[in-house]
């Protein structure tokens, strides 16, 4: 079945999400590379194909190494390979991302908070909820991975 082009019919709202990613990418200090691994973890948890391909690419040209890319689904057993603060940032990810599990727990809000100042925090915060919503419309809209046979 053919799924609409939701940047096509809803292009302010498409527009309103793209604001949304350019104040992650531009108006937070949070590295770039930090976000696209909780983007990539993010869509990894949602199942977000298009999503998943588009930051492992991302990831790849920032230089992260495969062996690590390969590892971010099980990163609790390779925690080795992330810094504290991606291990963190990871954590808090999964936590919101799996909010109808885990209620964002306190002890997890206190494990990101000793790892991120506060304005870090809502900012990642707003990484991950943004990147939902992405993987949301990636998912329903079946868009498309740009990986080849």
């Amino acid at each position: 079945m053919q799924r609409a082009n939701w940047f096509q019919v809803a292009p302010e709202g498409a527009k309103a999400l793209g604001a949304v990613h350019h104040y992650i990418m531009h108006g937070t200090n949070l590295p770039a590379q930090l976000v696209h691994l909780v983007f990539l973890r993010v869509s990894q948890i949602n199942g977000c194909a298009h999503c998943i391909d588009l930051h492992a690419r991302d990831l790849q040209k920032g230089g992260m190494s495969v062996d690590k890319l390969l590892l971010v689904p099980v990163w609790h057993e390779a925690a080795y390979l992330f810094s504290d603060q991606e291990r963190a940032a990871l954590a808090w990810a999964e936590e919101v991302t799996r909010v109808g599990e885990t209620h964002a727990s306190d002890e997890a809000y206190a494990a990101a908070a000793a790892a991120f100042g506060e304005k870090d925090l809502v900012d990642l915060t707003i990484t991950i909820a943004a990147m939902n919503a992405f993987n949301r419309m990636g998912i329903g809209f079946r868009l498309k991975p740009a990986a080849k046979a």
